[in-house]
């Protein structure tokens, strides 16, 4: 009883903490810059299930763009974009790139494919010993199978969508081979090691995480007892590690805060484990292979910049850096332009286009505001 009072009284130090945050924010008489909008729509593009190799059903959409009008049967996409959503999320924190892409893309047939991984979202629930990078990597390869299964690919993961794109590189390097399919990749706010060194722990420097962790790992009776009280815990840390300090949004806070809200404790919690020891360092020479870019707020308290610095340093002359300024780790979100932007300028360098000369690495800063 006494682990439960303790968990509790931690919760509460949280929830009171994020509380202030947004109250302070309030008084602020600002205007939301994305109020009005629904997170929920991309649910409302082309469905599909995709059932994976151990019997999981993924919940799938997919957007082909084109001319106003247009049969999307009749559209041979000259590539698809596979969307990989992070931690606790689901596909619906893509929603600006699903709108911004399609207008901009308005003049070209590509196909865009979003997901829910295992356990989140609208997708079947996962067991506790399928949550794995490995296994969601292998999820990725089962949706490609099925929505994609020609043409090139341009692959884009976001927070643990990204360290899933790394299993599915080191599963599978031949699709990522001067001859695969893989054209290019862009990893956002993410990281190739496990959170206790990338973020989560150290970069937050919070101690309700530390005492989560133990709680998880030496009481889990009490973390199935306590669903409530686990979520005490862990959501206020993660909702409050969502954006940058000087972000304001009440209505995109919310739609991050519901998406966390709607993930099942369970599956929180056994992937929680999956990032701790994740290592997909290893992957990085193959992923080395295809035009990429990363991504990343200098804000960002779950995967800090100086892990995206490092991928770059190792993916070598084809890679391109963006630093999104006073953003944090949904920085797809709080900053769609300039992601938005990013998988574009990927797209149009991805190795199906003419080939051009080879130019100096550069990474760009960029100003939000």
């Amino acid at each position: 009883m006494a682990g439960v009072t303790g968990v509790a009284a931690l919760g509460a130090v949280a929830a009171g903490g994020v509380a202030r945050n947004v109250a302070r924010r309030r008084t602020a008489n600002r205007t939301d810059p994305f109020a009005g909008v629904d997170f929920t729509t991309i649910y409302d593009d082309t469905a599909s299930t995709v059932t994976t190799d151990d019997g999981i059903d993924l919940a799938v959409r997919t957007v082909i763009t084109g001319p106003a009008g247009a049969d999307p049967d009749e559209i041979d996409p000259e590539l698809t974009v596979i969307f990989v959503h992070g931690f606790s999320l689901r596909m619906a924190s893509w929603h600006f790139q699903r709108y911004e892409l399609a207008q901009r893309w308005a003049d070209r047939s590509i196909r865009m494919v979003f997901f829910d991984h295992r356990g989140h979202g609208r997708s079947g629930p996962a067991p506790a010993e399928t949550c794995t990078i490995t296994r969601l990597g292998d999820d990725i390869g089962a949706v490609i199978r099925a929505a994609a299964p020609t043409g090139p690919l341009v692959l884009v993961g976001h927070s643990m969508g990204g360290m899933a794109l790394m299993g599915l590189a080191r599963r599978d390097p031949a699709l990522f081979a001067p001859d695969g399919r893989a054209s290019g990749v862009a990893l956002v706010a993410t990281a190739s090691r496990g959170l206790t060194e990338a973020g989560l722990g150290e970069g937050l420097s919070n101690p309700l995480l530390d005492a989560f962790r133990l709680s998880v790992r030496h009481v889990p009776a009490l973390v199935r007892a306590g669903r409530g009280i686990t979520r005490q815990v862990l959501e206020p840390v993660l909702v409050a590690a969502s954006f940058g300090p000087d972000f304001y949004s009440p209505n995109a806070g919310r739609a991050v805060e519901k998406m966390i809200q709607n993930t099942p404790i369970e599956t929180i919690v056994n992937f929680l484990h999956a990032l701790e020891d994740h290592d997909e360092s290893m992957a990085l020479p193959v992923l080395a292979r295809v035009p990429s870019v990363v991504v990343c707020g200098n804000a960002d308290r779950l995967t800090p910049l100086p892990r995206s610095m490092r991928m770059y340093g190792e993916l070598r002359e084809d890679s391109r850096l963006v630093v999104v300024e006073g953003a944090g780790h949904m920085v797809q979100m709080e900053r769609p332009d300039v992601v938005t932007q990013a998988i574009v300028e990927l797209v149009d360098r991805a190795r199906t286009a003419t080939p051009q000369p080879r130019r100096r690495r550069w990474w760009r800063r960029r100003v939000s505001g």
